[in-house]
């Protein structure tokens, strides 16, 4: 493995522990000590539910996550990929890493029956919505110009598309 290779997967795995450990794990554990309050008849469904959502999650993220180190690169601003990730699920959605982030805290919260969760979920979603506005949709068309803005013409930010988008087609 070269030396870039090698410096992508160990950026992303750190990025990985610590942006989504700390918002999608740590944080929902400070906020419901991942204590179960149902009653016993309740908790089956729920979880299943719950682990359904989470595990789709972290699913979705996982494969993001590798998808940009496989380009060299990590989701962080500071090490971004050489080139503009458009495949796996990126070619029905522009964000799925926090999408995925958002259900994750979402299933817990579900799990859990953490109102708290639910009121943090709304504002990490605000707070993910400000940045991609303000800050990552303008860097992503200084970085990547044109592929970016056709990128963005067929891509939705938050609405998946059903069928997957072709660069090109």
């Amino acid at each position: 493995m070269d030396r870039v290779r090698a410096r992508a997967w160990a950026g992303t795995i750190v990025f990985l522990a610590l942006a989504p450990g700390v918002v999608a794990g740590l944080v929902p554990w400070l906020i419901t000590g991942w204590r179960i309050p149902w009653p016993d008849g309740w908790i089956w469904p729920i979880a299943i539910a719950a682990a359904i959502v989470v595990l789709a999650g972290v699913a979705l993220l996982l494969d993001a996550f590798v998808r940009f180190a496989r380009a060299d690169g990590t989701p962080a601003p500071p090490a971004p990929t050489a080139r503009l990730v458009v495949v796996g699920p990126y070619r029905h959605v522009r964000n799925p890493m926090y999408e995925a982030v958002l259900a994750i805290i979402l299933g817990q919260a579900l799990l859990f029956g953490s109102g708290w969760t639910v009121l943090y979920a709304a504002l990490v979603f605000l707070a993910v919505l400000l940045f991609v506005l303000f800050y990552e949709e303008p860097t992503l068309e200084l970085e990547y110009g044109d592929e970016y803005r056709e990128y963005r013409r067929n891509v939705r930010r938050w609405t998946p598309r059903l069928r997957a988008w072709e660069r090109g087609a």
